[in-house]
């Protein structure tokens, strides 16, 4: 366990908390579940409902996670208490899923000094909303490259989840475990936080230090120690893309040497893994922000749009502008 190191108050005489969950189109049942999981078993181990929730949504009425699973509403957005706890759900197409009407109702409910967090890509939500100006943050991984061009004022960080004062965000999936976990330490004290991780089978609680992916030798399958190096100086330099031979230098390998570990491990060279990761980064601001695609070359390392439209259409079989053009034909259905 690794929780931060809290006092645990009375919790006979703790006060009561409540947690306004809004469900957001296609959230990520998940990230949602898990949080809720938390709370109900804190209340189990105390005997008592010392949290208690309520789900709300635009319209008030059903709302469908990303497994198409509809959940009924307990209300529409509505006026809150100052001691409650608003929880933003997100998941896919989070852009369409922040309307005005929510965006509204977030700034004049902040202002009254709510505690307000998000889950998964609702961090992006709270950002459009002008919450996290300033504050650390956090969001799903996927999201990172498409956050930062758009949030510059916010400080994105890749840990599990983060807290900045009344602000909370988490990565997504199981990190609402380790938010949750530490507002019931944080609230209860550590002793409770732990049991609710012991019914969950959760042995290995993270912290807001905690990085959310994989080491690199994980995510490739391969535990060499030059090859990782390069690409985490590949995955820090997308804008600005480094040679081969200067790659090589850095972890004291030549040239030959480099291309060999590459072939060997990767089966591609390591200028064909470089241009992978450059389109990669490029495909999801195409997706999730309105760049220019002449920008979104720019950030991805790519001199002119024609080089980058040649580059991507070998690589996924299509142009730049047809994939946002059927993007955005997707989400309007």
């Amino acid at each position: 366990m690794s929780l931060k190191a809290t006092r645990a108050p009375d919790s006979q005489e703790a006060k009561s908390r409540r947690f306004v969950f809004v469900l957001l189109e296609n959230f990520t049942l998940l990230s949602f579940a898990s949080a809720m999981d938390c709370l109900r078993l804190a209340n189990r181990h105390l005997g008592r409902d010392y949290y208690s929730w309520q789900l709300v949504g635009e319209g008030g009425e059903t709302v469908s996670c990303s497994t198409r699973t509809t959940f009924t509403l307990d209300g529409d957005l509505g006026e809150l208490h100052r001691d409650d706890t608003i929880i933003l759900c997100g998941g896919i197409d989070i852009q369409k899923a922040t309307t005005k009407k929510l965006l509204n109702w977030l700034r004049r409910e902040a202002r009254k000094g709510l505690r307000i967090g998000g889950l998964c890509t609702a961090s992006y939500t709270m950002a459009c909303a002008g919450l996290l100006e300033g504050k650390k943050a956090t969001i799903h991984w996927e999201n990172q490259d498409s956050f930062a061009e758009e949030f510059e004022d916010v400080l994105l960080s890749k840990s599990v989840f983060s807290i900045d004062g009344n602000r909370m965000t988490t990565a997504g999936g199981t990190s609402s475990i380790d938010l949750f976990l530490q507002i019931i330490a944080d609230d209860l004290g550590e002793d409770v936080a732990n049991w609710v991780a012991d019914q969950q089978i959760y042995s290995s609680i993270r912290t807001d230090q905690d990085n959310q992916r994989l080491s690199v030798p994980t995510r490739i399958g391969v535990r060499h120690p030059k090859l990782s190096m390069v690409i985490q100086m590949m995955e820090t330099n997308i804008e600005e893309p480094i040679s081969p031979s200067i790659l090589a230098k850095e972890v004291g390998l030549s040239t030959r040497q480099l291309e060999r570990l590459f072939r060997r491990y990767l089966n591609r060279s390591p200028k064909r893994y470089y241009m992978e990761l450059r389109l990669q980064k490029a495909r999801n601001l195409l997706m999730q922000t309105d760049m220019s695609v002449i920008n979104v070359a720019l950030a991805c390392g790519f001199a002119s749009p024609s080089h980058f439209s040649k580059c991507y259409r070998a690589h996924y079989d299509t142009t730049p502008y047809r994939e946002r053009g059927a993007h955005a034909s997707r989400l309007s259905v």
